[in-house]
């Protein structure tokens, strides 16, 4: 089934060939990467938790030591502002986001702290954070001396590696396991070379993008922007319908009365070229959708053409290609399974 997408004549280099190896790691062995790309802000003061759980769109309040949930932050309308992580230090919150969204997250919290005790704290630059991400990243990590294997998704414990504190964190990829460790900005070499000599394979930030959209994972600012309502994103990890008051939560409330939005986050396998971002879908000259972000994944013997956008809920059903400018996409479910398998 696949080999028959694959794009015909698809040249294949030395670059090519190291990009499929490191693609190939990804989803059958265990690749590590090193960002700098993450902000974190900590959030101290005794009304911590009940403020932040005021502020976004998931359950703070129940939220246990040691654990973390995916979160929207929304306008007053229901808008989303921005996206992030937040775990339960016990004396303290931490709230992880991409480093583009720190600013805006920090303004926006900053306006909404009036008189509660409250007192914010950017961390990001004490704190490197190294990805591990494949089906082998578990005991890879556990022969290097870090012991992960009663984590859940979104878990996280402090622990002690050759006299070096670190936190290990586990991902919520539902399709690849994943882990970050965080760690000093002065240790984040040793650590990493440690984690290749015990067989991880270096990746870069074009690999992982790939893993992204095939894993059908959103990303702000490119696939979930601010003009974007929560329900349409299809992410109802961030969402928590039974803890009260936040920002945002009437307009989040009446769609879900309503039943439904009008447009759904979706995949599309592309027929043809890949799609620049923010491509036009149409179905009998109608616009029906448009692409958020594309990727050309490695394959065996090519590359195939994917995509992330957004479509109407009544077009998706009727699985009717849709037409672009050269090219043709079709409406599928996500993750990309297909392209997740060796």
């Amino acid at each position: 089934m696949i080999s028959s997408a694959i794009q015909e004549n698809t040249p294949v280099t030395s670059d090519f060939a190291a990009a499929r190896a490191e693609f190939r790691a990804l989803i059958s062995n265990c690749g590590v990467h090193q960002t700098n790309s993450r902000g974190k802000i900590e959030l101290t003061g005794d009304d911590r938790v009940r403020w932040l759980n005021g502020m976004v769109t998931n359950n703070i309040r129940d939220l246990a030591t040691g654990h973390g949930v995916y979160a929207f932050l929304l306008s007053p309308q229901g808008r989303i502002l921005g996206d992030m992580y937040a775990y339960n230090f016990g004396e303290s919150l931490i709230v992880d986001t991409d480093q583009g969204q720190i600013t805006k997250i920090w303004d926006t919290f900053d306006h909404h702290i009036i008189m509660d005790d409250v007192n914010m704290k950017d961390v990001s630059k004490t704190t490197i954070c190294i990805g591990i991400a494949g089906p082998k990243a578990a005991s890879l990590l556990q022969a290097a001396g870090f012991s992960v294997e009663e984590l859940q998704p979104l878990q996280f414990k402090a622990i002690h590696w050759r006299d070096h504190d670190v936190t290990v964190v586990r991902g919520d990829n539902p399709s690849i396991a994943s882990y970050e460790l965080w760690v000093l900005p002065e240790n984040a070499e040793l650590m990493k070379a440690e984690l290749v000599k015990a067989g991880a394979v270096p990746v870069d930030a074009t690999t992982l993008e790939w893993l992204r959209i095939a894993s059908g994972i959103p990303k702000y600012g490119t696939d979930i922007r601010e003009k974007d309502l929560p329900q349409e994103t299809d992410q109802e990890r961030a969402l928590n319908f039974n803890k009260g008051c936040y920002v945002g939560q009437e307009i989040v409330e009446r769609i879900r009365s309503r039943g439904a939005v009008h447009r759904q986050f979706t995949g599309f396998v592309i027929d043809g070229p890949m799609p620049e971002a923010g491509a036009e879908l149409r179905l009998e000259e109608k616009k029906v959708a448009e692409i958020t972000s594309a990727a050309s994944v490695p394959l065996s013997d090519g590359t195939k053409n994917i995509a992330l956008g957004y479509v109407r809920r009544e077009i998706a059903v009727l699985k009717k290609p849709l037409a672009g400018n050269g090219f043709t996409a079709s409406v599928t479910s996500l993750p990309f399974e297909e392209f997740l398998r060796i």
